[in-house]
C-alpha cells in the first residue's frame, strides 16, 4: 500500500464516517431522551433514498400509503387515549386531529407532485419531509404507552418495529435496489486523491447539520427542555416537560437525520430495501464507542469505524462487516470493567 491507495481510503474512510456520525449521534439521541435503543434507525435512511428514487420516476412512493396507514393509526390511538383522560369527545378529537395533519397534509403534496417531475432538490426535500413525518407516528404507536418500561422491554419492541419497517420497505419498494443521481457532479484533485462534488456535499450537510444539533441544545428552549429530559426525566416532568412531546420530538429528529443521511448515502452505494440495517448498525457501533451517551465520542467513534471499515475493505473486503462490528467486543468489556453497578441491579 502506497501514500495515494492510503490517501483515497481515508478519503472514503471519513465520508462514510460523516454518515455513520449522524446515525450515531441520533442513535445517543433517542436513547439518552427517551431510553430506547433504536434499532430502526437506519430504515430510515433507507426509506429517504428508495422514497427519492420512486419520485425520480414519476411514481408516488409506497412510503405516502405506509405513512396515511401509520397517521391513521396514531390518531386513533390519541383519540381513545385522550377521551379516556378527559371524557370529553370533541376535545379529544380535536387533539387527536393534530396528529394526522402534517403526515395528510404532506402525503396529498406527493400524491400531487410525483408524475410532475420536478427538479432533483424539490423531490429531495419532499422525500425528507415523508420520512421525517413517521418519526412522531413510529413513537406515538410503539413506544408512547411504553415510555415506563425498562430499556430491555424497548429494546424488544425497537427489534420489532425493526423487522415490521423492513418488511414494509420490502412490501412497498420490491426486491430491486436503487442508486439516486448525485447532487452535484464536480470533480475536484487534492494531490492523489480525486474529490468529487457529492463527497463536498456530504461533508456539508454533515457539518452543518451537528453544527444546527448542538445551537439547537444550547440555545433553544425546546433543545434545553430535551437536554433536561435526558438528565432526568422525573425531575423534567415535574418542572412541566411532557415526556410525550419530548419523545415525539426526539423521534422527528431522529427520522429527519436519517432521511438526510439516505440522501446523501444514495449516490454513492445502491440501496436496496433492507440496506439500512448495516448502515444503521455502523452508527450504533458509534454510538456505543460514546457510550451512547456523548455526542463528541460518538462523532469520532463514527470516523473510526468508517477509516477502519475502507481499510478492512481494502485488505479483506469478504470479512469488512466482520471487521467492524468486532470492534464493539472489546469496546463493551472495557465498559463493563470500567463502570459499576447500577441502582437497577440491586
Amino acid at each position: 500500500m502506497d501514500f495515494s491507495i492510503a490517501s483515497i481510503l481515508l478519503l472514503d474512510g471519513v465520508t462514510n464516517g460523516a454518515i455513520y456520525a449522524l446515525l450515531g449521534l441520533a442513535t445517543v439521541l433517542v436513547f439518552t431522551v427517551t431510553r430506547v435503543i433504536f434499532i430502526p434507525q437506519g430504515e430510515f435512511v433507507a426509506y429517504g433514498a428508495l422514497t427519492l428514487a420512486m419520485l425520480q420516476t414519476g411514481k408516488t412512493p409506497g412510503t405516502v400509503w405506509l405513512l396515511l396507514i401509520l397517521a391513521g393509526v396514531a390518531t386513533l390511538m390519541e383519540l381513545i387515549a385522550r377521551w379516556r383522560h378527559h371524557g370529553k369527545l370533541l376535545r379529544a378529537l380535536r387533539s387527536a386531529l393534530k396528529t394526522l395533519v402534517f403526515p395528510v397534509l404532506v402525503s396529498l403534496l406527493a400524491i400531487w407532485s410525483a408524475p410532475q417531475m420536478f427538479p432533483l432538490w424539490a423531490q429531495a426535500l419532499l422525500s425528507v419531509a415523508i420520512v421525517t413525518a413517521f418519526g412522531p407516528l413510529v413513537y406515538r404507536v410503539a413506544y408512547q404507552s411504553l415510555e415506563a418500561a425498562t430499556p430491555l422491554v424497548l429494546l424488544i419492541v425497537s427489534v420489532g418495529v425493526h423487522f415490521a419497517m423492513t418488511g414494509l420497505g420490502l412490501l412497498f419498494f420490491g426486491a430491486e435496489g436503487f442508486r439516486n443521481p448525485p447532487f452535484w457532479d464536480e470533480r475536484f484533485t487534492l494531490g492523489p486523491v480525486m474529490l468529487s462534488g457529492q463527497t463536498v456535499i456530504i461533508f456539508g450537510v454533515s457539518l452543518a447539520l451537528i453544527v444546527l444539533l448542538w445551537l439547537y441544545f444550547e440555545r433553544s428552549m425546546r433543545g434545553k427542555a430535551l437536554r433536561a429530559t435526558a438528565v432526568n426525566r422525573t425531575g423534567a416532568r415535574l418542572m412541566g416537560i411532557s415526556s410525550h412531546t419530548s419523545g415525539q420530538l426526539t423521534f422527528l429528529m431522529a427520522a429527519l437525520i436519517g432521511a438526510l443521511s439516505g440522501l446523501l448515502i444514495g449516490p454513492t452505494t445502491t440501496v436496496f430495501y433492507d440496506s439500512g440495517f448495516l448502515i444503521g448498525l455502523k452508527g450504533f457501533v458509534a454510538a456505543v464507542i460514546g457510550g451512547l451517551a456523548s455526542y463528541p465520542g460518538a462523532l469520532l467513534g463514527a470516523l473510526f469505524v468508517g477509516i477502519v471499515e475502507a481499510f478492512g475493505a481494502f485488505w479483506a473486503s469478504a470479512f469488512k462487516e466482520v471487521i467492524v462490528f468486532t470492534l464493539i467486543l472489546p469496546i463493551l468489556l472495557l465498559r463493563s470493567l470500567r463502570s459499576g453497578h447500577s441502582d437497577e441491579d440491586h
